[in-house]
């Protein structure tokens, strides 16, 4: 554990001294993210802050590679450097967009490249829990499934990334309780080692989160781009890929009654740190899609632009996503390390609290102006104010002169 919080330090250190270097970059090179209609924020801010998030990824995991206790994972296999080169392609193509413009097809062409990549290397599923043990297929089939998650993942961060601080909240949170996952699962399968390339990803991503969020916090003074939100996705996805898929059957046996739940959970974990941004990402490509238009137009109605339509301010509506990101994620693995009754009590008052804030503006507008509309109508009072406003609105008219009147 002290191996994984150290290389979390440094990788939130370097991001964090690395970034205004970042920001500079951006400046010169022209990467600034103009004002438009859809955007929250009011000022062009540089958008390059995935290069400060590479350097923090890089140098934790060089740092790793020299560290007695995680140093056979790079000397065994080539995965973890698949993982630092899987990064680098990504963070760098983001960087060309973000600079330059690229269309989506060269986007999506260069996040499939740097997924092949780790799943040629050995990051990729080899199997997946399934019924009362582990399906497995071809190889060809479950490098196409590792290729087809990587991508989905990376994607769907970048689709959340609409707010100050959100995309990096919402992923280091759910790296978190992905981390806390790993290696408490580690552990119970394995008693002799603790060291694994999805726990060292995760760990190294929570960390790169941590340390880029000063600098992004609203109001921002540099935004992560492309560059960011395809590399903490990648990230991501290579951590959950690196658990999921690699269950070692001969562990089953070992595991039995209610700690059977670890081995399967993997399967919906990923999913759960991923909610929101996936959630995100469907329904905005079914809504334009219906609505005639491409599935990559962009508009005005995802998740962070419909919480601050009800009421919440900037600040609020993140906190309110990095809310409901705590609840889900944490909330699946408390079934794998808790209690079931005590797991299920405490997501359910957790979801309910998640709901309250949530709807929180909503509600105070239809506590404070529905009394006020109904006094205005037909509330106490209301008769004379209506006589007040006749005899003011009488007072008003033009009066002819008086020898109209007195003619008439």
């Amino acid at each position: 554990m002290r191996a994984y919080v150290l290389l979390l330090l440094l990788a939130a250190g370097t991001t964090y001294l690395a970034t205004p270097l970042a920001r500079r970059i951006a400046e010169k090179a022209g990467a600034m993210t103009a004002v438009r209609d859809r955007d929250v924020h009011s000022v062009p801010t540089p958008r390059l802050g995935g290069l400060a998030m590479l350097a923090g990824v890089l140098v934790a995991f060089v740092a790793a590679s020299q560290m007695p206790f995680l140093g056979d994972l790079f000397s065994d296999n080539r995965a973890p450097w698949a993982v630092l080169a899987g990064a680098a392609i990504v963070s760098l193509l983001g960087v060309a967009d973000d600079v330059w413009g690229l269309d989506p097809l060269t986007k999506l062409a260069g996040q499939v490249l740097a997924a092949g990549l780790m799943a040629w290397q050995g990051v990729q599923l080899y199997s997946l829990p399934w019924g009362g043990g582990l399906l497995v297929g071809s190889a060809g089939l479950f490098l196409v499934v590792t290729v087809l998650a990587v991508v989905v993942g990376i994607n769907a961060v970048n689709f959340v990334d609409g707010l100050d601080g959100l995309a990096a909240g919402v992923v280091g949170i759910g790296g978190a309780a992905f981390f806390v996952y790993s290696y408490l699962f580690t552990r119970t399968v394995t008693s002799d080692n603790y060291a694994n390339l999805g726990s060292l990803t995760v760990a190294v991503l929570v960390g790169v989160c941590l340390g880029f969020l000063p600098h992004n916090a609203h109001p921002a003074r540099i935004f992560m781009g492309d560059s960011g939100s395809m590399l903490i996705g990648l990230l991501l996805a290579a951590s959950a890929v690196s658990v999921t898929g690699q269950v070692d059957p001969a562990n089953l046996n070992q595991i039995s009654g209610a700690q059977v739940a670890p081995v399967f959970l993997p399967v919906l974990l990923p999913v759960a740190v991923l909610l929101l941004p996936l959630t995100d990402l469907v329904w905005a490509v079914v809504r334009r899609v219906l609505a005639g238009q491409s599935p990559f137009a962009a508009d005005k109605l995802h998740l962070h632009h419909r919480l601050l339509s009800l009421g919440h301010t900037h600040g609020r509506a993140v906190l309110v996503l990095w809310l409901w990101t705590a609840v889900v994620s944490f909330g699946a693995i408390s079934l794998a390390f808790v209690p079931l009754k005590v797991a299920l009590l405490g997501w359910g008052a957790a979801l309910l609290l998640a709901v309250l804030v949530t709807l929180g503006p909503a509600r105070r507008r239809a506590r404070t102006h529905g009394p006020v509309l109904l006094r205005q109508r037909s509330g106490p009072g209301g008769a004379e104010r209506g006589g007040a406003a006749e005899r003011v609105r009488r007072a008003s008219r033009p009066q002819p002169p008086a020898d109209q009147q007195r003619s008439a």
